[in-house]
């Protein structure tokens, strides 16, 4: 992104009355000055990506998203790679690199990735309304990705370089368990002492305060296989053993089973069985959606299961449930909670409240980055957003400002430290 020469100026005179200082009770003028100024452009960088649809497998939009954060990332005078990922689509990592003259290593992520199908945007188009900016994407995450752009350009305009390497990581299947690129993401986290992650943060109505999260959900996909016995629906249906009525029956009956196991969620949200109308359907299966926050908590689901499914309402059908995990759960350690209580003082320093919240459902790459505890993990550095996963997803650009001052004086921060 091109700037102005009065912005330029005006960042320029701003750092030379007022050196970069300590978190303290007063803003730091000069930053907050600059993100006020970085915020058309960054609306700008939203519309720009919020046009190229990016669904987890959108291979020719990933390609494009690739493209254009991999050029955003060269202007702003990264050294970067484009790494495949290792399951999945085939999609590409961009991973940009920075080497300064501090001694901290840093990490941002975000991801490139939506759960929109190809064509969405003739549905739901990119629109402004007031404070706030629709389209499929624009806070999950490609808002994360906007505040990591500019609150870098931000900081390249004002010559901040303390620290020993800046990496950003921007992968292609977070909305898919990040299948091809966890693997990754840990590996490269495990190289960093800090690592922020910039998934959206809550908007209102929902949410009255943006937010830092110190948790999220680990993840597992269930799947439960009935066997029964194929017969002519019409003439003989008595000799099947109808798997799908055994398949409802088993859904009923564990549809609560994760209530009982604090730490976990299980949610039946797929379902196929039979390939014609008039065959008593031979097979039978279903998908569930599970949430964890505890390191068992798949042993115990896998337990509970089990007992439950030994009481079959159709005679002589076989039933089988399977667990396969996915995500690991970020739960903050420490050093995380109080990485988030400095990012509340900054807050106090623009007059703005930040709620620290602990896990929620959602499941992000933040358990990758802190699955080995080597780095000091935050989530949630992104824009104020609602509706997610749904229609009408929207941005509240009242967050712009406060995002881009909070991630900006955060780095800054973060790269005094020893």
């Amino acid at each position: 992104m091109t700037r102005s020469p009065s912005l330029l100026a005006t960042i320029t005179l701003l750092a030379l009355a007022s050196p970069i200082s300590t978190a303290s009770a007063a803003p730091d003028e000069r930053l907050k000055a600059a993100a006020e100024q970085a915020k058309p452009a960054l609306i700008e960088t939203l519309h720009d990506m919020v046009m190229i649809e990016s669904g987890s497998s959108d291979v020719e939009g990933l390609k494009k998203m690739a493209d254009f954060t991999e050029a955003r990332l060269k202007a702003l005078g990264a050294t970067t790679e484009r790494r495949k990922t290792t399951r999945g689509v085939g999609a590409d990592m961009v991973i940009g690199t920075f080497e300064g003259t501090g001694k901290r290593k840093l990490m941002l992520i975000a991801h490139m990735d939506t759960v929109y199908q190809p064509g969405i945007l003739k549905t739901e188009p990119y629109h402004v309304d007031g404070d706030l900016i629709y389209g499929p994407g624009i806070a999950d995450d490609k808002s994360g990705i906007a505040v990591i752009l500019h609150s870098l350009q931000i900081l390249k305009d004002v010559g901040w370089r303390d620290y020993a390497k800046l990496t950003v990581s921007f992968n292609p299947d977070e909305e898919v368990g990040s299948i091809g690129s966890g693997e990754i993401i840990s590996e490269l986290a495990d190289q960093h002492d800090v690592v922020l992650s910039c998934e959206p943060t809550g908007a209102r109505p929902a949410a009255p305060h943006e937010a830092l999260r110190l948790g999220a959900s680990g993840t597992a996909t269930g799947t439960l296989e009935v066997t029964g016995r194929a017969s002519h629906a019409g003439a003989a249906p008595g000799r099947g053993r109808n798997a799908l009525i055994e398949l409802a029956h088993q859904l009923l009956q564990t549809q609560d089973v994760a209530k009982s196991i604090p730490g976990t969620q299980l949610n039946w949200t797929t379902a196929k069985a039979g390939t014609v109308r008039n065959q008593i359907p031979e097979k039978a299966v279903a998908g569930a959606d599970i949430r964890l926050t505890i390191p068992d908590g798949i042993a115990k689901l896998q337990a509970a299961i089990d007992e439950k499914i030994k009481d079959h309402l159709v005679p002589d059908t076989e039933v089988k449930m399977t667990i396969e995990p996915g995500r690991p759960a970020f739960v903050a350690s420490e050093r995380g909670r109080a990485l988030a209580e400095e990012g509340k003082a900054i807050y106090a320093e623009i007059d703005r409240p930040l709620d620290i919240v602990g896990t929620t459902g959602g499941a992000t790459d933040a358990g990758y980055a802190n699955r080995n505890g080597k780095a000091i993990v935050v989530e949630s550095f992104g824009l104020a957003g609602l509706n997610m996963h749904a229609h009408d997803e929207y941005i509240d650009t009242v967050s712009i400002v406060p995002r881009l001052y909070l991630m900006t004086r955060m780095l800054i921060e973060q790269g005094k430290k020893p």
